[in-house]
Formats: C-alpha cells, structure tokens, sequence
C-alpha cells in the first residue's frame, strides 16, 4: 500500500494528535495509508530558529528509518525541508508551503496567524523561497505557548481576533501558522468568514495527489 509518512518535528504528543485528527478525513478505503510519527527527540515546539535548527537532525533520521513514498514536515515553519529533501528521492513536503499554495489557488492575498512573532521571519524566509511573498496581506502573532493553543478554548478567541485583523487588513484566505491552531480552524472560519487553510490539511491533499499519480 501506498504510504504518506507525516513527521511531527517537536516532541509533543499532544500536537501529533491534533495532527492526527486534522488529516483523519483524508484517510479512506482503498487511499494511502497516511502515518503520523513524532520525533521524540525534537525541541518541545518551534518558536525560535534554534528550535527550527533542532528539529532537522530528527526529521531526517525518521525519513531515514522509515520508508514512505510521500513524507510531510508537519511544522508550519517547514523545518530541514532542504535537508529532508537531500536525504531521499521520495517528495517531502512541508505544511507551510503546501498551505500557501492552497492559499493563494484560491485568492489573490492571504493572512498568516502565528503563534510567536519569531515565527514571521522563517514564514518570510519560505515565501521569498516561493517568489510569492507580495501575495501576504498580513501577518499576526499570538505569542502563546504551545500549550495554550492545544487547549480547548484557551486560544479561541484570540484567534478569532487576529482572524478578523486580517481580513480587516485585505486577507481573502488564512493560513493558521502553527499545527497546534489545527482544532480551532472551524470555529474561526465560521466567526471570519473566509477560507480558513490548515497547513496539514493542505499537505495531506497534495501528498494524496502525488501519490495516485506517481
């Protein structure tokens, strides 16, 4: 059977578990197997670029050590893509791109909400390594802890809030900037009113794609 590897580069299981639940719809008879695994040995989350730094040895042993025919880097700073991608011949995606593609497939512009303002600079970093970095409208930080935002409600409503600033600032679609935001994504779709995008969604609908076509 076809199998999609989704790697969780930080060390909560927590968070692996949200992952595991925002992909579970694209799981379905006859589909690819999609995995989630979580790299026991990576940093508690990605807040800094040591942290991004950190989480790239980890990343690349588990593609390593397990086969997959598609691997996903399920941190919406994307970390070691470059390196991931030297260390197989099989695609490896990361979430953050494959949410910007999803983004801007739908609108002109799009918003980022993330979960500390370090983060802005490796979403830019990754947007300038797409060419589309005039496509972001905004981009608005919580600065909360992992934690807070694996909390039911915690962080709702300021997601909610940072939501509507980008869309006040010209967002036609957001992109929730960290795979911890994952459990909120209806709630603030409905409360904003535009496309709301989770980056492992996104990455599990283009890694089921290039999987069924080779």
């Amino acid at each position: 059977m076809t199998r999609i590897l989704v790697i969780n580069p930080n060390c909560t299981t927590a968070c692996s578990d949200g992952i595991d639940a925002a992909i579970a719809p694209f799981r379905f008879p006859g589909g690819p197997s999609i995995d989630v695994v979580t790299t026991a040995d990576g940093p508690p989350a990605v807040y800094s670029w040591r942290d991004w730094h950190a989480a790239v040895e980890p990343v690349c042993r588990t593609i390593e050590a397990q086969a997959a025919d598609v691997y996903v880097i399920a941190c919406a700073s994307d970390p070691g893509i470059e390196a991931a991608r030297a260390t197989t011949d099989k695609p490896v995606l990361g979430v953050f791109r494959s949410a910007v593609s999803t983004a801007i497939a739908r609108a002109e512009r799009f918003g980022v909400i993330a979960i500390v303002d370090a983060s802005k600079g490796r979403h830019m970093t990754a947007l300038r390594a797409m060419g589309v970095e005039d496509r972001l409208a905004a981009e608005v930080a919580l600065n909360v802890s992992m934690e807070t935002l694996l909390q039911p409600d915690a962080a709702r409503a300021r997601l909610i809030e940072a939501g509507r600033a980008l869309v006040d600032a010209g967002s036609a679609t957001v992109i929730l900037g960290c795979t911890g935001m994952a459990h909120h994504r209806a709630a603030i779709e409905a409360a904003i009113g535009v496309p709301v995008i989770e980056p492992c969604q996104a990455a599990a609908a283009l890694a089921i794609g290039i999987a069924r076509v080779g």
